[in-house]
């Protein structure tokens, strides 16, 4: 029976899971801390707005494939090296979190703003205190949108022989076992959407006030 070959194969499916989770979230986690402060600067800046927004634009519009391509030349590393799928995925969750911190940012009250700095708030203790935590709704729809996105392009990488589930599907296609292609595919999808879930359930955690405001205009 081709389903026998899911419980047969459990120990592979599992690791190449784990190898697939941990492509994904490492660029999230990473592009998360390099574009708080890009994204802060475009927010303060119309000169880095200017710069920063199209430069991100333009570096998502880079095909995948290429840029795990590319990399090893850039990096000086091997070609199955895993590194070269996190930073190129680093590099497509800064794109794409570069705009949404600074609109997130620039959602934030300036009455809220005005009334921190009138309270003897610093720039730095501002944000960290008042903007960032404000900001967190708008932020973690890019994050989800982010999340979601490197889980599906990982997959990509197993077209260099890198790409966790992504095997799944080429070991499929070139055996021609599509049970193993449709594994791969449901796996992809549900670790998707429990990355969304739980990205989802960490917005409202964090920002209590907002369950607060909802009830309130009930």
């Amino acid at each position: 029976m081709v389903w026998g070959w899911i419980p047969r194969n459990s120990d592979l499916i599992l690791e190449l899971l784990g190898e697939h989770l941990v492509l994904s979230l490492i660029p999230v986690l990473v592009g998360l801390v390099l574009a708080v402060p890009l994204g802060w600067l475009a927010n303060r800046s119309p000169t880095a707005r200017a710069v920063l927004i199209p430069t991100a634009g333009l570096l998502y519009t880079i095909p995948s494939l290429a840029l795990f391509i590319v990399l090893p030349g850039i990096l000086g590393t091997q070609i199955l090296d895993p590194i070269n799928v996190i930073v190129a995925l680093t590099i497509y969750t800064v794109a794409l979190l570069v705009r949404s911190i600074a609109d997130a940012l620039a959602a934030v009250p300036a009455m809220v703003v005005a009334a921190a700095t009138a309270m003897g708030f610093r720039p730095a203790r501002r944000f960290v205190e008042v903007e960032l935590p404000l900001s967190v709704p708008v932020l973690i729809a890019g994050l989800r949108v982010a999340t979601v996105s490197n889980i599906s392009l990982v997959s990509v990488g197993a077209l260099i022989g890198v790409g966790g589930l992504g095997e799944l599907f080429t070991d499929g296609y070139q055996r021609d076992f599509p049970t193993e292609i449709l594994v791969g595919v449901v796996l992809t999808v549900l670790l998707a959407l429990a990355a969304d879930a739980a990205l989802l359930g960490i917005g409202r955690l964090v920002t209590p006030w907002e369950r607060t405001g909802a009830r309130a205009g009930r």
